[in-house]
């Protein structure tokens, strides 16, 4: 299911910041939940699979962001990141018996234009870093879920006159290279212009650079608690996001667990406790979960 955003288009982009001040700011701060790992993985999976190699290996690397407050976002002082696609990653990790919490974990910070090339060369063994489930994307990597649904909206100035894409046509607007929102902007007649990180789209719109920028609109929300009072997010959503764990095609035995390791989070509410402490502060509501996608 969609998520439901507690604000409307324009002014109300500040409730929506100052909510996830706080969310941001905990992200800073705090390691989130604690997540304790199984201990039933001898015989647990079937021997070959690339669950049984991690699992008795004890070590694992996990793909993220470390620029999205709230969901991926690692500030200069912290040890580890932090945010909701980095909570999820914790089940899936504690599933195999690896504590979230150790350093048997290795955060590597994984932007949107090497999330492929990262698992096809097994940097990464899995990757949550809002990562949209696309058929272009599944042709390289393995791809499920989702364990989200979202939708692009636009960030801009607070004293833009800009209300929605629809005011953007023929104008610069900002994303991330490698990222399905630079498609988005381009089909509803806006120009777009690709960057490295979603902070140097910020910093680019604040600076006048751009007239705005767009992505994820609980992406924006973070940067716009960021930059509270100087930015705000505007806009219906006009795409539908579907965030995904990515693995890699050569171990498509990943799918079925990552599913099951999923369902099990949405039944006994640990997915919702996740949602709550990372976007929850923000004023979105928590939704139902998504139905997951069947392996092929």
């Amino acid at each position: 299911m969609r998520l439901r955003k507690a604000f409307a288009a324009g002014a109300a982009g500040i409730a929506i910041a100052a909510g996830l001040a706080a969310c941001g700011d905990a992200g800073n701060d705090s390691e989130g939940r604690d997540v304790e790992a199984a201990d039933d993985c001898d015989g647990k999976f079937d021997e070959g699979t690339r669950m049984a190699e991690l699992a008795e290996a004890g070590k694992i690397t996990v793909g993220v962001k470390y620029d999205q407050p709230g969901l991926g976002f690692k500030g200069a002082t912290d040890d580890v990141p932090s945010g909701f696609d980095v909570e999820v990653a914790k089940l899936l990790v504690a599933d195999l018996c690896i504590d979230p919490a150790s350093s048997n974990v290795t955060w590597e910070e994984t932007i949107s234009d090497n999330r492929e090339p990262y698992l096809e060369s097994g940097k990464v063994d899995v990757v949550l870093a809002s990562y949209s489930i696309t058929d272009d994307r599944r042709k390289v990597v393995g791809q499920t879920g989702p364990y989200m649904v979202t939708g692009q909206q636009i960030l801009v100035k607070e004293d833009s006159d800009v209300a929605g894409i629809e005011d953007l046509k023929g104008k610069e607007v900002c994303s991330v290279t490698g990222s399905t929102s630079l498609e988005n902007v381009k089909a509803k007649g806006a120009k777009g212009v690709g960057a490295d990180s979603y902070s140097e789209c910020a910093e680019k719109v604040l600076d006048g650079t751009y007239a705005a920028m767009s992505t994820d609109g609980s992406i924006l929300a973070g940067l716009a608690a960021q930059n509270e009072g100087q930015l705000k997010v505007v806009g219906d959503e006009f795409s539908e996001e579907r965030i995904g764990v990515g693995y890699s095609k050569d171990h498509p035995e990943m799918c079925e667990w990552i599913n099951g390791v999923l369902e099990k989070a949405f039944d006994d509410g640990s997915w919702a406790e996740a949602f709550e402490l990372t976007l929850g502060p923000s004023g979105v509501e928590t939704p139902e979960p998504p139905e997951l996608d069947a392996c092929q």
